[in-house]
Order: structure tokens, then C-alpha cells, then sequence
């Protein structure tokens, strides 16, 4: 069965830790998957011994090894040799920045030869790629590039709540012209494809959230409902997609983590973001949707204020490889009857 990569992330964040610890405390057991890291030996041996466990290595060539932790093991692609005695927790260089990069475009090429099934994020520090040459805002963004994808939807995710966004990391003052039917419509169109393909839901139910207070009041309180949700709405009802809306946010997630849709539809970040973290603050996880490969990730950033302390939360990377393994899984079933 190919492998699950996880991707290191920063060198001198959270990431090398998490995946340690998670490896100590069998989590990885539960995966059908095979895993495998994307990243650096060194700086995994590195981190085992802030953790107080010494490591057993054996390299079985230049880049491929294994990193055994007590009596667990895990196969690791080194795509860098950065000097783990210099590096300093929160402190990325231009190395370290390069190397975050190089973790993540192998692993694309890896799931885009079919080589893998899938990819798990840890987290990067976006100045460092930025200054070492990678000028994407983050993983999403550099993703969808190599993939040749001009339109991706971020979802986050827990097992009561999964929201997805319309707009991202826009001021508030600039969401209600950033707002277009086509950015709806398609956003709508790829939840829903995705629900299909990888999350086996034969037929999706989605809730399309209002903008305004009261989805506008009958244009009382604004009329982007008017002029550009409910037009938007209609559109995918004809295309025979279940979606249904606009739904006033201050009602709707009540019903909706009670299981009454499978995901909703958001008009911006914190719309979204703050009922999800409320439900899911430490398991919640970023799933990349309308890309050709599996993507997840962990919903947090480099943590650099716990590195080294032993008090990292694993439970964010163990629901995001849960996912990676559950979406891959159902990928793997489409593809398989498709070819019958």
C-alpha cells in the first residue's frame, strides 16, 4: 500500500517533535496507511533528545532511514542535512527556510507520480520560505501552484463541524467586495466534489451562510444576499447540487454540529473559524480541497514557545493523518470501482 508522507515543517518549530511523540505514544498504530516523513534525520535526532529519548538510526541509504524510538519506528526521507547543532528553536535561516520548501515540493511529486497517497503538514514559518526564495503566503498557496490548480477551498475540520471559506485572509472591509457569485459558486462545487470523492458521501448537504446580520433583513442591513449569495445559491441547485441558504450564522451552526449538514459554506475566516475552534480548538485540522492529491494538515502554527518543553499537543497531527488516511481510503475505493 503506498505511504502517508508527513512533512516536517520548520526545523526549529513544533513539528519534528509531534511527530516523535506521536510515534512513542502508538498513535500511528490506528492508520491503514504506511507513513513516512519528509524532512531531516539530523533535526529528528535532534528533537528526540529535547524529548529525553535517545534514538536509534540506521540509514539504509544517503536520504532514506529509519528513526526508532522506544521500539517504534519510522522511515524517514531526509531532503536536507541542515547542522542541528546551530539551530535554535524559533529561529528558521534561510537553510531552514529552503528546506521547508523542499519537504513539501517532494512530497507533491511523490503523490503527483502516484508514489504516495497522500500528505500531512506540519507547520512552516512562512517569512522563512518568503526570504529563502518561495514567495507563496503558505502551504495553499505553493500546493495549488505546482499542482496547475487556479482554485482551491480551504476547509477546516473536526468530527461535529466542517466549514469551508469563501474568502480567506481578507480585511473585514474588504470582504463584501471581494465577494462574487463565481467565487460561491465554485467554492460550493469543490465541497460538494470533494464530500463525494473523498469522504463517501453520496449526496451532500450543504448550508450557505448570510453575510450580513439576520442574511440581510430583506436588504435592511445590506444586500449581498440579494445581488450575490441567493443567485449563487440557485445556480448550484440547478446543477443538482443540495445546498440551501443563505442561513443566518448567528442560527445556523447550532444545527449544524448537530449533524444536520455535512459542511457549511462561509463568507469569511473568522465566520467560520470561531465555531469550529469553540467545538475543536485542540483536534481541528486544514484540509486543502480541490487539488488532484490528498492534503491535510495540522490547525496550528510552529508553537515555538513549546518546543522543548515536552507539553506539545499531538492531537491536532493525529487527526490530520487520521483524515489524510480516511480521504486517501475512499480515493482509493472511487478509483477502484471506476476501473471495474
Amino acid at each position: 500500500m503506498r505511504p502517508l508522507l508527513i512533512t516536517m515543517g520548520d526545523p526549529t518549530g513544533i513539528g519534528p517533535e509531534l511527530i516523535l511523540q506521536a510515534l512513542m505514544d502508538n498513535l500511528y498504530d490506528q492508520l491503514r496507511h504506511p507513513l513516512r516523513v519528509i524532512g531531516d534525520i539530523g533535526v529528528l535526532a535532534r528533537a528526540a533528545g529535547s524529548l529525553g529519548v535517545q534514538p536509534l538510526i540506521h540509514r539504509q541509504d544517503e536520504s532514506l532511514a529509519t528513526i526508532s524510538l522506544r521500539g517504534q519506528s519510522l522511515s524517514v526521507i531526509s531532503c536536507s542535512q541542515l547542522d542541528g547543532a546551530s539551530l535554535q528553536s524559533g529561529q528558521p535561516d534561510s537553510a531552514c527556510g529552503k528546506a521547508m520548501a523542499r519537504y513539501v515540493e517532494f512530497a507533491i511529486a511523490e503523490c503527483r507520480t502516484e508514489k504516495a497517497a497522500g500528505i500531512v503538514t506540519c507547520p512552516i514559518n512562512k517569512a522563512a520560505i518568503n526570504a529563502a526564495g518561495f514567495h507563496f503566503p503558505g502551504h495553499t498557496e505553493l500546493l495549488a501552484e505546482r499542482c496547475g490548480v487556479d482554485k482551491v477551498v480551504m476547509m477546516l475540520a473536526g468530527e461535529r463541524l466542517k466549514v469551508c471559506l469563501v474568502t480567506t485572509h481578507l480585511p473585514l472591509r474588504d470582504i463584501a467586495a471581494g465577494l462574487t457569485q463565481r467565487e460561491i459558486i465554485e467554492t460550493v462545487r469543490i465541497t460538494d466534489r470533494a464530500l463525494r470523492e473523498h469522504f463517501a458521501i453520496r449526496h451532500p448537504r450543504l448550508a450557505v451562510l448570510a453575510l450580513n446580520p439576520h442574511a440581510g433583513e430583506d436588504g435592511l442591513f445590506g444586500d449581498e444576499e440579494q445581488q450575490v449569495i441567493t443567485p449563487a445559491i440557485h445556480a448550484v441547485q440547478a446543477q443538482g447540487i443540495s445546498a440551501s441558504g443563505p442561513h443566518s450564522a448567528d442560527t445556523l451552526f447550532h444545527f449544524a454540529a448537530q449533524g444536520h449538514y455535512d459542511a457549511v459554506i462561509c463568507m469569511y475566516h473568522d465566520q467560520g473559524l470561531i465555531p469550529l475552534k469553540l467545538l475543536h480548538f485542540d483536534d481541528a485540522i486544514n484540509i486543502t480541497l480541490g487539488l488532484p492529491i490528498v492534503r491535510t494538515s495540522v490547525d496550528h502554527g510552529t508553537a515555538y514557545d513549546l518546543v522543548g518543553t515536552g507539553q506539545a499537543n499531538t492531537a491536532s497531527l493525529v487527526a490530520a493523518l487520521k483524515m489524510a488516511d480516511r480521504m486517501a481510503s475512499s480515493r482509493e475505493s472511487l478509483s477502484s470501482r471506476n476501473s471495474h
